[in-house]
């Protein structure tokens, strides 16, 4: 044993670490999607390759060993999404969060803007930004997209002339990546009654998940921004972006350490 740790390397303790480091990086890329589900599969397939050779299951082998031969192709088809999104991430310098501060700070300003317009013109929306747990189970029902966050985007959907406008939109890693998404309402009797359903959709929300949710009442033109099962209410822009950014900064922090 004594020997083992004389003869390791720098080199290979490097190599350790940017293993952990890259296996740490996916695991997080991944979490909250649905390629959490698929890669449990693959393991689940693995296992009953092992099991059919252990029991000697001689035409299962076979077929689970052919399968298991095109891996790599197999895990570029099914991940395909998933490897685009990793790769766009390290273009732009986020491998180990350098950079993530900025791109937020894009994608809440955008976000302020874009629900002070909306107000402006009284057209009501609901915009989730994702956090920590994954919301992949309340955007299978939306309309899936893969759309920079930009005012422009953000305003051209909540409209009643678009056929996307009923529902939310929801933000995960600094992307659009849904539309016309469900919430589940509120079950709480103390809510007030002058909430109509996009607040109560938010409150269920962020009662559930730590979501934080942006939603402009199409009745009184105000901005609120709802987390944690509360409402902040009356909100402008510099209120709004500042209670964005408090939010988000933290959470970022909080991922690095």
């Amino acid at each position: 044993m004594i020997d083992l740790f004389t003869q390791i390397r720098w080199q290979d303790l490097l190599d350790i670490l940017l293993i952990a480091g890259g296996v740490y990086w996916i695991i997080s890329l991944i979490r909250g999607t649905r390629a959490v589900q698929m890669l449990l599969g693959l393991v689940v397939v693995f296992l009953t390759y092992l099991a059919s050779q252990y029991f000697e299951l001689y035409t299962l082998n076979w077929v689970l060993d052919n399968f298991l031969s095109s891996i790599l192709l197999v895990i570029v088809v099914l991940f395909q999404n998933d490897i685009r999104r990793a790769l766009t991430e390290v273009g732009r310098g986020s491998l180990f969060g350098v950079g993530e501060h900025a791109v937020y700070g894009l994608v809440l300003e955008e976000v302020t803007k874009a629900a002070v317009s909306l107000a402006g013109k009284r057209i009501g929306a609901l915009i989730v930004l994702e956090r920590e747990v994954g919301l992949n189970e309340y955007i299978e029902v939306g309309t899936r997209l893969d759309a920079r966050v930009s005012k422009e985007i953000l305003c051209s959907i909540f409209p009643t002339t678009s056929p996307l406008h009923d529902g939310a939109v929801v933000i995960q890693r600094g992307r659009i990546t849904s539309a016309g998404c469900f919430l589940p309402l509120t079950t709480n009797p103390g809510v007030s009654k002058m909430f109509g359903t996009r607040h109560r959709a938010a409150l269920g929300l962020t009662e559930e998940t730590d979501a934080v949710v942006v939603v402009v009442s199409e009745e009184e033109g105000t901005v609120s921004l709802v987390r944690e099962g509360r409402i902040t209410r009356d909100l402008d822009a510099g209120a709004l972006h500042a209670a964005l950014q408090q939010l988000f900064t933290y959470e970022l922090g909080r991922k690095k350490a």
